[in-house]
């Protein structure tokens, strides 16, 4: 009877990971998709603790009341900036359980050479996922420098670390144990590879690298569903899996590039680019003001630097001033803005910006030459012309959004710094540019002022 009740839970389970997985598609659904994939992962924990008897109700009870206060304090104190590290954090977190669930089964006895096989890819993968993810977290957080790391026979270093790892993991394999020095051997290559994975890659292209880690979460979980044999850990390391490998491609796509780049080399800026000469015009918040009360239709391009200022409410406030002055207001959102998949969308649904408002790049894009005003906060490479018109630029050929054809641009920047992937900016020169300096929030909270 235990084994049909535990089953059908993580059959129920299962389901609503599917589904929640669909809604989180959506940003109009994507609150209800996490909540319904937050119910069947407890499900699927207090059925397979109860099931096979592992700690007592109390002991569950008592997780679940500590886990549930940490997650609430941090979610609550973590700030809207933070989130790309939170959730660096959060792949890292989940490759080390992965990796400590692996090294357990090792404990068991009579392992077949497919457990063992498991136990090792969840080592393994885990392994990499946690180093790699403290890595991506001290780059975003700027703890180290968040240039590529490049250096002269990297790659047969890292050619020569494989060979090791794999020699290690077929010695493991002829003879398990879990105080093998196989083991040892094991972690330590798993770990030095999931840090040397990740240091050659430039900290502008993160999106790419959180969406890859997040894949090897999922995929370090099933294997070490796998390796002891839990159904919905399969499912549910699967579906992380392969719906991270898949953003992983949109980020690769929206970045331009492979992912065999993503995986095996240090992309992320080797070429300098052309030096930008020219004259800015700048603008003050009461000349925006007048150009945007005479305007038809205004495109809000936002980036990392609206994040930094917390300035999605006055940006969500001047949307609805501007839309009762009769004009139509777009959100423009590349896949890459910000320093996370979909790092602008949660800003502007915290905001609650309508989401029939917000466009993807190509849909704006065809009609960038019809905005009277493009209005970037913060963005920079996402916007940057050189990615179009410059071979020696490091960003040469990732898409962009074309805002230098819109009728008039206006940047919101606290100086003339270049952006994350330190690319300078020919938009910033254009004729049809004015640069508004400050920080976003205070600037336009400035023209909201004029509004009223």
């Amino acid at each position: 009877m235990l084994e049909f009740v535990a089953n059908m839970a993580y059959v129920v389970s299962a389901i609503l990971f599917i589904f929640g997985l669909k809604m989180l598609g959506h940003p109009g659904t994507a609150r209800r998709g996490n909540m319904l994939s937050s119910l069947g992962m407890l499900i699927a924990i207090v059925a397979g603790l109860t099931h096979h008897g592992i700690v007592t109700y109390e002991w569950i009870l008592a997780g679940m009341v500590v886990g549930g206060v940490i997650g609430a304090v941090a979610a609550r104190l973590i700030a809207m900036t933070r989130m790309p590290e939170l959730v660096a954090l959060f792949n890292g977190f989940g490759g080390t359980a992965s990796l400590m669930v692996g090294w357990a089964t090792l404990y068991g006895a009579d392992l077949s050479t497919f457990t063992v096989v498991t136990v090792l890819l969840s080592i393994l993968i885990g392994g990499v996922t946690f180093s790699g993810s403290l890595i991506a977290y001290a780059k975003l957080s700027e703890v180290i420098d968040g240039k590529p790391v490049i250096f002269t026979g990297q790659r047969v270093f890292n050619s020569l670390l494989l060979i090791a790892l794999v020699g290690s993991g077929v010695m493991l394999t002829m003879a398990p144990a879990a105080d093998s020095p196989w083991l040892y051997a094991v972690l330590g290559l798993s770990l030095l590879l999931g840090v040397m994975a990740v240091i050659p890659i430039g900290g502008a292209d993160m999106p790419v690298v959180i969406s890859l880690l997040n894949s090897y979460s999922g995929l370090a979980a099933c294997a070490a569903g796998f390796a002891i044999n839990n159904n919905i850990l399969i499912v549910a390391g699967s579906l992380v899996g392969a719906s991270g490998m898949i953003l992983t491609n949109i980020m690769c796509k929206a970045m331009n590039r492979s992912l065999a780049n993503v995986l095996f080399s240090g992309f992320g800026a080797v070429k300098q680019g052309k030096t930008i000469e020219g004259e800015i015009n700048p603008i003050s918040a009461d000349d925006a003001y007048y150009v945007l009360e005479a305007a038809r239709s205004v495109c809000f391009v936002p980036g990392y630097g609206m994040a930094v200022a917390q300035a999605q409410h006055v940006v969500k406030e001047l949307g609805e001033l501007l839309e009762e002055n009769d004009v139509e207001v777009t959100y423009a959102i590349h896949p890459v803005a910000g320093r996370m998949p979909g790092h602008m969308n949660v800003l502007l649904a915290e905001a609650d910006v309508p989401y029939e408002q917000l466009m993807e790049m190509d849909e704006i894009n065809p009609r960038i030459d019809q905005v009277d005003v493009a209005i970037v906060i913060g963005a920079n490479d996402v916007v940057n012309p050189s990615a179009r018109d410059d071979p020696d630029s490091p960003i040469y050929g990732m898409p962009i959004i074309n805002v230098d054809k819109a009728q008039t641009v206006f940047v919101l920047k606290r100086s003339m710094a270049s952006g994350f992937a330190g690319v300078d900016n020919p938009l910033f020169f254009g004729e049809n540019t004015r640069m508004l300096f400050g920080d976003a929030k205070a600037s336009i909270s400035q023209v909201i002022t004029q509004f009223n």
